[in-house]
């Protein structure tokens, strides 16, 4: 009788392909049902980005419109192909999402052995905050996507003797569509300061090529002339883009402790677009193992980044306090350093037994879904039934498209989101008729009128009356449109 090698099994010799194919596959089903499954609805901040991004015109563009620009220009094209629907505001973050998730992958496989970065690409990707990012129609998601990026294709740079031109390029371009997401300015910043301080940096950039060195600077330059213009122009665009658009000196320890708060809030939900905690508390422990365990060796590479960009999170939370998600970046390359130290301490127990090396695969398994099963249905469950956050999300919209014709004029206040928000769905659909409240005596046609909510001040023609109420399946407020028709 033979004896068994493992090393010879089907199932050990593939088994990182067999589980980055497994993690994929799953990733992939659960970004693309994303608005299927959780939240329910839309938020303010989703309603005002499809505003931002369906009035986006080339003369705008011209004329300083820059901020969170490439984020727009997607979810525009999404808005045009698809329509307003939920889902299409927020098809460019799951496409963004798809490839981020791809891109943090990559990048802890690069840093990291292939069995410590596969688990710790399953926490991330998995996570609260990272679903949430990834399924929200809000350009959010640029501020952790493009410093990933550029940690990729750092990677890819750097330990190469000679770098190939289409990832410098690339990394290039990476760098100049970055300084449209607000704040990432200062690290644009950093990078290019590090790259001309350090001496290998600057033999690898003036061992480039030269044709492809002068395109890469023609479209740097190019673009950074552009965008100096826009700013120097409009100094509200500059002000949102180095600060944030609501900033205040005198807010900043308040805005940190906003921002944050959502990660840490394990004993009560906390009111807002955020389900607190966002972090389970497993997590942030297994994240603080990978912190104190790289206390020696903090200079090294993958150390200093994750440190580094703490801090950074830190400094932008007090500008913007959603700014704090970016924590989501360090947090992977923590939990991937908690992983490999006690993988590494495990080992060290059973330096010669192979047997022991195979039968942790069961606590760690164990391990690994006490983590990501609560954590999916803190996501899936919580944004539904969670009352101080559901609320945050509205159905109006699908509500409008369910029962409202085109012989329904939809009445809403002159000026408000929600007015704005319908303009879009009239002028791509032409479904309904839009009315603001104070023309409603230029009301000619008896058509049936209808509004978002009851509004107690409506003052509608003689013969007007309540013929039917649209509800939600939301506990407070659910009483969401109200139909008038003409009677006589």
């Amino acid at each position: 009788m033979s004896k068994l090698v493992i090393s010879k099994l089907f199932l050990y010799r593939y088994r990182f392909i067999i589980g980055y194919v497994v993690l994929g596959l799953a990733f992939l089903a659960l970004i693309i049902c994303l608005p299927m499954i959780s939240p329910s609805g839309l938020s303010d901040l989703e309603r005002e980005s499809t505003v931002a991004s369906y009035n986006l015109h080339f003369s705008s563009i011209t004329s300083g419109d820059l901020v969170d620009l490439p984020y727009h220009i997607l979810q525009k094209l999404s808005i045009l192909a698809f329509g307003l629907t939920p889902y299409a505001i927020k098809l460019p973050s799951i496409l963004i999402g798809i490839v981020l998730g791809l891109l943090l992958i990559l990048l802890l496989n690069r840093w990291f052995k292939s069995n410590v970065a596969l688990l710790a690409s399953i926490l991330t990707v998995l996570s609260t905050p990272f679903l949430y990012l990834a399924g929200s129609g809000t350009p959010l998601i640029m501020l952790i996507f493009w410093p990933t990026l550029l940690l990729w294709l750092g990677s890819k740079i750097q330990g190469e003797k000679a770098p190939k031109p289409l990832w410098c390029f690339v990394f290039a371009l990476a760098l100049l569509l970055a300084i449209y997401t607000p704040h990432l300015i200062y690290l644009v910043a950093f990078i290019i300061f590090f790259a001309l301080w350090n001496p290998h940096l600057r033999f690898t950039i003036k061992s480039l090529p030269k044709i492809p060195l002068i395109g890469v600077s023609v479209i740097l330059l190019g673009g950074l002339a552009i965008w100096i213009t826009n700013i120097v122009t409009s100094s509200t665009v500059a002000l949102t883009l180095f600060f944030g658009s609501d900033f205040s000196f005198a807010h900043f320890v308040d805005n940190i402790k906003t921002g944050f708060a959502p990660f840490f809030s394990w004993v009560q939900p906390m009111e807002g677009v955020y389900l607190s905690p966002l972090i389970g508390l497993s997590h942030l422990v297994l994240a603080l193992i990978g912190l104190f365990s790289t206390r020696k060796g903090f200079f090294a590479s993958r150390n200093a980044i994750a440190s580094c960009f703490i801090v950074f999170a830190v400094v932008l939370a007090g500008l913007t306090p959603d700014s704090s998600l970016l924590l989501v970046l360090p947090l992977s390359i923590l939990t991937a350093h908690g992983i490999r130290y006690i993988l590494e301490k495990w080992y060290g127990l059973f330096p010669s037994n192979p047997y022991a090396r195979i039968f942790a695969i069961f606590p760690l398994s164990i391990l690994l879904a006490l983590m990501i099963i609560p954590s999916l249905n803190h996501y899936i469950y919580g944004y539904k039934y969670t009352p101080a956050v559901a609320t945050q999300f509205s159905t109006d919209l699908d509500l409008v498209r369910d029962n409202l014709t085109e012989d329904t004029i939809l009445v809403t206040q002159s000026g408000s989101l929600n007015h704005a928000f319908y303009e879009v769905y009239e002028d791509r659909h032409h479904a309904i008729s839009l009315m603001a409240f104070e023309d409603l005596q230029k009301l000619n046609v008896y058509a049936n009128v209808a509004t978002l909510g009851h509004a107690e001040d409506l003052i509608l023609p003689d013969g007007y009356r309540i013929s039917r109420i649209i509800t939600s399946p939301k506990s407070d407020n659910s009483d969401r449109i109200y139909i008038y028709t003409y009677r006589k």
